[in-house]
């Protein structure tokens, strides 16, 4: 045990813990995440075996995020991922970015009801994908000895705290296994030529022939690490594999042009220390594998597929609605897997039901429609079922695991992915294709991280959906379904929702019929754009109704006073107007409300000074002044809320006057009138409120 007084003997044991741990295990790689007192960000302190720039994104993970180390000490359980596609299963957006194959496990540090950190585990992808109980057992019992560490260190006043940046601890390696002027000699008379790379990428050992087929200079690549040195080397998809050699310990091959027209065939063979490549010359065209066998690559390139993955995982943050969904996965999903239809489905009552679709007809879609959830002699249900996407290269794959299903649409290939969000299912996408088709492994792995970032995507939107139906059902609940018909007038109403948000708003509009030439009209909006304020909005409007008739600033005055009492924590402008025809006049009052607007007979229209009280709700001992005007034969007279003529980047006046300009031009069809005033509205451009109209004309009483 190193000296109390030594910290940097704590960490020089943190650094041999991990080594004698990874080595007991079998791991390839590691590292130990360590949880700050206080904190809730494990932070990497030391990991061997990895290269630097490849433990940079995750240095620092949130212990509330997914990820296997956060989950692993959140929950205090051991997380084991035996391959490729089932770590893309739980992690989707951490598998995006590790398309490789391995196994993983992580499970948590602590003592005495304390979390202290994590252990991150790494194996091949050769490894079985099974962990025996008793390599679980040994897994936490090494995570113990680590905790009696950290404890040990802290109970002599000198705690291992994560360091600045992660230790990255070098390679022990054997002096016997050096490179020799022997072995150099060897290499040299090779065919082609070789090199060798430590696992940070960097050269260690190059041949002369090697050079030669590059072009380079050999005292200046050694060190260096080739897609910086060689600038024809600088791609993508050349550093992936590499990549995927690390990560895996499978031998992966490339192949790359060397300007102006020479290929070259690279093949990289992974150990423990480091990776041998081997560099032949060849006239054939691109490749980019995995050795010995593997499919080559579809028609779109490793590097634009994952730009099309990266371009949907963002564009998937934004969708809001289900159809948002949909689009985005058929138009960036279809193409960057060569597929030909698409078909997404979602759980509903016990039901998988189609969704959306592209490159299928109705009719095809028809047979997929209501397949019960506890049906297991469907593909698309049996995936749900395990968890499990199903892929079939062929219809003799499909019709050997479900001979009962028959095969109608013509298609030739079929991935079917299951989505899954924390454990539970939500729907199914199904991808197909016009001829047989070979699912490499990286594609399926692909396909499945792709399915758990479709369904957290396609769950947001449902519940979306579902708030904005209701939500847009109890707006339409309390506005009026038809406005009473009044001699000697002439009405249309408008109600538009804003274009962002939930559809639902506190503006509401009204026309109440008093007698047989009078009636009041009504328009308002309640603060706010959700649940509460159409709640208030109802309130207000039943509150107009039943004083209506009053004299026009008692109405505003009593609705005024139950808002008060009703503490609602919301305002509402409002503006009244009572519409005496048989004397063509009218009385208004106004709650803080944009002033109307009266075309009278002839012309022009004018806006109309109303001087205006406080909104309702604010002060219970409000006083609302009575404007009256002509409301002769002909006249028009617009009643509406602040929607219609404030957008951002508009002048507020400019506004009106056009609006006024408008009803200038206006014909005598009132309806025709709101319509083209709310289009006018709607082709402006994105609004963030909602817009009511109330149009009203005077008209000679029928003979």
């Amino acid at each position: 045990m190193p000296p109390a007084g030594d910290p940097a003997g704590w960490h020089a044991r943190l650094d041999e813990e991990l080594t004698a741990i990874l080595a007991r295990a079998g791991a390839s790689s590691g590292g130990v995440y360590l949880l700050p007192p206080e904190k809730d960000v494990l932070h990497l302190a030391v990991v061997r075996s990895l290269p630097a720039e490849f433990i940079a994104p995750w240095t620092r993970i949130a212990l509330t995020a997914p990820s296997p180390v956060g989950d692993a000490l959140r929950d205090f359980r051991l997380v084991w991922s035996g391959s490729q596609q089932e770590f893309a299963r739980l992690y989707p957006r951490i598998a995006l970015t590790m398309p490789y194959h391995f196994a993983m496990a992580a499970a948590p540090i602590g003592a005495g009801g304390r979390r202290l950190g994590s252990l991150l585990m790494m194996w091949p992808g050769t490894r079985p994908p099974e962990l025996a109980t008793e390599e679980r057992r040994h897994i936490l019992d090494e995570c113990g000895r680590l905790a009696e560490l950290l404890a040990a260190a802290e109970s002599a006043g000198r705690p291992i705290t994560p360091p600045g940046r992660p230790r990255v601890l070098p390679l022990q390696l054997d002096a016997a296994k050096l490179p020799e002027a022997a072995a150099g000699a060897f290499a040299e008379r090779l065919p082609g030529g070789s090199c060798g790379l430590d696992l940070n990428g960097r050269i260690t050992f190059i041949t002369q022939s090697a050079c030669a087929l590059l072009g380079v200079e050999h005292d200046k690549v050694l060190g260096a690490i080739p897609w910086q040195a060689v600038p024809w080397l600088d791609d993508p998809v050349y550093e992936d594999r590499y990549r995927a050699a690390i990560i895996s310990r499978r031998p992966m091959a490339f192949t790359a042009k060397r300007p102006p027209d020479s290929w070259l065939n690279f093949r990289l063979y992974p150990a423990g220390d480091g990776i041998s490549v081997r560099i032949t010359p060849t006239s054939d065209g691109p490749e980019t594998t995995a050795l010995p066998d593997r499919p080559r690559p579809t028609p779109v390139s490793r590097a634009g597929q994952l730009y099309q993955i990266m371009h949907l995982a963002a564009a998937l943050t934004e969708a809001v609605t289900v159809d948002d969904v949909i689009a985005l996965v058929a138009e960036q999903i279809m193409p960057a897997f060569d597929a030909q239809a698409l078909a997404l489905m979602s759980t509903e009552d016990g039901r998988l039901n189609v969704t959306g679709y592209r490159g299928y007809t109705a009719e095809e879609m028809a047979r997929f429609s209501k397949i019960p959830l506890d049906e297991r002699t469907a593909p698309m249900t049996y995936a749900l079922s395990t968890g499990a996407p199903g892929f079939y290269g062929s219809p003799e794959e499909l019709a050997d695991a479900y001979p009962q299903v028959p095969q109608v649409t013509g298609k030739q290939a079929w991935a079917v992915l299951p989505l899954i969000t924390s454990g539970r299912p939500v729907g199914c996408c199904l991808l197909s294709y016009g001829r047989p088709h070979r699912f490499a492994a990286d594609e399926r792995t692909v396909l499945t991280s792709l399915a758990g970032l479709i369904a957290q995507a396609l769950d947001r939107a449902q519940l979306y959906d579902t708030k904005s139906r209701l939500a847009h059902g109890l707006q339409q609940a309390l506005l009026p379904h038809a406005l009473p018909t009044v001699a000697g007038l002439r009405v249309a109403a408008r109600y538009l929702p804003a274009t962002r948000g939930m559809d639902i708003g506190g503006d509401f509009y009204d026309l109440i019929r008093l007698g047989p030439s009078t009636a009041a009209a009504v328009i308002g909006d309640v603060q706010g754009h959700n649940v509460p304020a159409a709640a208030l909005m109802g309130q207000v409007r039943t509150a107009v109704h039943a004083t209506a008739g009053a004299a026009p600033d008692q109405v505003l005055v009593l609705a005024n006073r139950l808002l008060c009492d009703l503490d609602p924590d919301l305002f509402t402008t409002c503006l009244y107007a009572h519409l005496d025809l048989a004397a063509h006049r009218a009385h208004l009052v106004s709650a803080g409300h944009p002033p109307p607007l009266l075309r009278p007979p002839g012309g022009p229209a004018r806006t109309l000074e109303v001087p205006p009280g406080l909104p309702l709700g604010v002060d219970p001992d409000s006083r609302y002044p009575i404007t009256e005007v002509p409301f002769e034969f002909g006249a028009l007279l617009l009643l509406y809320t602040d929607g219609l003529v404030e957008a951002p980047g508009t002048d507020l006046d400019q506004a009106v006057a056009d609006l006024a300009a408008q009803l200038d031009r206006a014909g005598p069809d009132v309806e025709a009138v709101a319509a083209e005033v709310v289009a006018r509205a709607r082709l402006s451009g994105p609004r963030a409120d909602d817009i009511a109209t109330l149009l009203l004309r005077a008209m000679p009483p029928p003979l």
